[in-house]
Formats: C-alpha cells, structure tokens, sequence
C-alpha cells in the first residue's frame, strides 16, 4: 500500500470559468466523454445556431473533464490536444489541474482505476436514473497524492508500459488480417484453377427458402431464431439468437426445417452474403434477413457450396457485385439462383474440401488464441494502473 499523502480534489483541481458566447453562423467542435476511462471524445461539429444556449465553455488541452451523469459509470478524463478549444455542455464540470501540485497526466491515468471509478460513486448522488455527481462532495474526495517528479516518473512508466500493450495488439489484430488474406487467397486459388465450365446454382440444390418476410414473435426461452447478425463468416452462432415458443418456430418452418448440411446466408443488410453450413443437432428457425440454401448431395458437397460462396469467385465477383439498393444492401433471391459454380467431381469437391477444412482449422485455432491473448491484454493495464497507484511500480 502506498505512504503517499492524501489530498482533497479541491486543493489541487480549480474549477474552469472560461465561458464563451457563441455566434449562430460558427461551428464548433462539442465534447463527450465515454464510459469506462475511455476519455473525451469529439461528439459532433455544430453550428451556434443549433445550440439553446447563447453560452457554452470552453475547454483546453489538459483539462480534467467528469460527467455528472456517468461519473460513476468511469467517465472523466482529460481533454485531447484535438479538442483544445472545443466546447461543453452544463453536464460536464471541466477542472484545471495545479501544475505545481499534479501533474495532469498522472490525474489521466488515475482517473481510469477502479479506486477512482469508486471515489465518484460516493460522490454522487440521487434516485434511480438521477443519480448526479455533487460537485462539492466530489472535490472533498482524497486521493494519495506523491511529490510531483514521482508522479512524473510513474507517468513515463505507465506510458511506456501502455505503449507496449497496444503494440502487442496491434500485432494480433495484424496477424488476424492476415490469416483472413490468406485463406482468402486460397480459396480464390483453389477455385479458380477449376475448369471454367459453370452450373447455376439453382441446379445444385434441392430447395431454396426465403425468410418469412415477417418480425418473428420472440420468448424469453425456447428455440433460437437465427438473425443476420447470427451468422458468422462460414458459421452459425446459435447462442447469441433470440428465441422463440414452439408454435412459432411451426410457423416460421412450415416451408421447410432447417437440417444439417443446409447453408444459411445473409441476404440483406451490412453482413449480406455471410453464410454459414447447419450442423448436426441445431434446431432453429429463420429470422428475418436470412435464406436457406439445401445443397443436393448427389451433385455438390456442403462444404464445398459454403467454400465457393465465400471465395472471391462467388463473394466478389457475384454476390457483391450484384446486390442491389445502397441503403440497405441486398441479394434478390431470384438473382441469386443463377449465380453460377463450379463443379468438379465429387471426389474433388471431397479434397478440396479436405485441404481447406485443414486450413480453416489451424485458423480457427489462431482465433482462439488471439481471443485469449486478447483477455490476456485486456486485463494488463489496469493490473499495471492498480500497482502504479499502491506504489509499487
């Protein structure tokens, strides 16, 4: 535990005062703070004119900004060079650090612990969707507060620390890109290295269902309803659906259950063209946005339907440059019938579905992985936040 001394906000925070009048025919940049230490924010650019007020203040680099409202939900911080200028609203009290008793920087990362998260729950106060930070009370709060050349030092380490923790994640992320290019790559290889003599794919399927063009009725408990956002690039995530009763899943199949081996596919919105292959034992029914593709087995291969679906040679070179409307981007059913495939023999689809089963895994398991990792990064800052403020960084 740290020996620092513990000091009121008030003696080394000062309240700012720098209000301006603003002009209807000027814009100005206005600032938000987001929850969880995750700072100050631009929120929009705004003309005087759409303001109420006739004056707003006006914050500068450094400043500490709370919100009276989710000051106990972490948000506060300090304001961004890029915001130097910009203005608040009445629900964001903006303090000047005393620079000969704290560094604004030490203030920034403290600000981000739990211990200080919890510092502005007891100083807020009111009902249930009222809760305000009391000013007052806030500034009565203590923190432990060491020389300022220590509060330097540790600022350099955080930073330092801090810096490396991003450049591990921008690594991971590079690396997932990358994995995603590279199977990517592949299967535009592997397709189009075959022979150019194309089938459509209404031919190869024994059945092709649109969604019920209806909101489904939902339960607090039942059967998953699979939604656009339900389906992943080459998989279905069951957990995440919403559900519904049993009579409802009746009327959302009564045109056909979805069975093992069927291909579900995004027709409409940001995930258009997404698919993802029914596995054995999932029972759902379609949501909205979705369509259901049955492979006929004599012919193709579900996975080697899923496989070309995703591949540049039916995702880019078809489906994305065939959807119709800017707004909401979709694939017209219709359209989609005649997109056309190719099709091998089933032996090859068998090995082509083999070599790239074998390459999706090992991607898989990098992605499991990088989730891991990405907990792991996650939970270092503030272990690193929560040793630097006991004193022992």
């Amino acid at each position: 535990m740290n020996k620092w001394p513990l000091v009121p906000l008030g003696e080394v925070l000062v309240k700012s005062q720098d209000w301006i009048t603003l002009h209807p025919d000027q814009s100005y940049k206005e600032v938000t703070v987001r929850l969880w230490g995750k700072g100050a924010v631009l929120r929009r650019d705004v003309a005087g004119a759409e303001i109420a007020s006739s004056s707003r203040l006006r914050v500068h680099a450094n400043e500490f900004i709370i919100s009276r409202i989710d000051a106990r939900n972490g948000a506060s911080g300090l304001i961004p060079d890029e915001l130097e200028g910009a203005i608040v609203s009445n629900d964001f009290p903006v303090f000047a650090p005393n620079p000969s008793k704290l560094d604004p920087r030490f203030l920034g990362w403290l600000s981000k612990t739990k211990g200080f998260v919890e510092i502005c729950k007891a100083a807020s106060e009111g009902t249930t969707n009222r809760v305000r930070l009391k000013e007052d009370r806030f500034l009565a709060m203590e923190i432990g507060l060491p020389p300022v050349p220590e509060q330097r030092r540790l600022v350099e380490r955080i930073d330092a620390l801090a810096a490396k923790i991003e450049e591990a994640r921008a690594l991971r992320t590079l690396l997932g890109v990358e994995c995603a290019a590279l199977m990517k790559a592949s299967m535009g290889s592997v397709f189009m290295g075959l022979p150019e003599d194309a089938v459509p794919l209404h031919s190869v399927c024994t059945t092709i269902i649109d969604c019920l063009h209806s909101n489904p009725i939902y339960a607090d408990d039942g059967i998953p309803t699979l939604r656009s956002p339900d389906v992943g690039w080459g998989r279905l995530f069951l957990s995440t659906a919403r559900r519904t009763d049993e009579a409802e899943y009746q009327r959302r199949t009564s045109r056909g259950e979805p069975a093992s081996g069927d291909m579900i596919v995004v027709r409409e919105g940001g995930g258009t063209g997404k698919a993802g292959i029914v596995e054995e034992g999932q029972r759902f029914s379609l949501g909205q946005r979705v369509m259901m593709l049955r492979p006929n087995r004599a012919m193709i291969e579900p996975k080697f339907l899923l496989y070309q679906w995703l591949s540049p040679l039916v995702f880019e070179d078809q489906i994305m440059g065939r959807m119709k409307g800017s707004a909401s981007p979709h694939l017209n059913i219709g359209t989609a019938r005649d997109f056309n495939l190719r099709l091998p023999t089933l032996e090859k689809q068998r090995k082509i579905v083999g070599y790239l089963g074998q390459f999706r895994e090992r991607a898989e398991t990098l992605e499991q992985q990088q989730a891991t990792t990405a907990e792991e990064l996650d939970a270092m800052l503030p272990a690193i936040l929560n040793r630097a403020f006991r004193g022992e960084l």
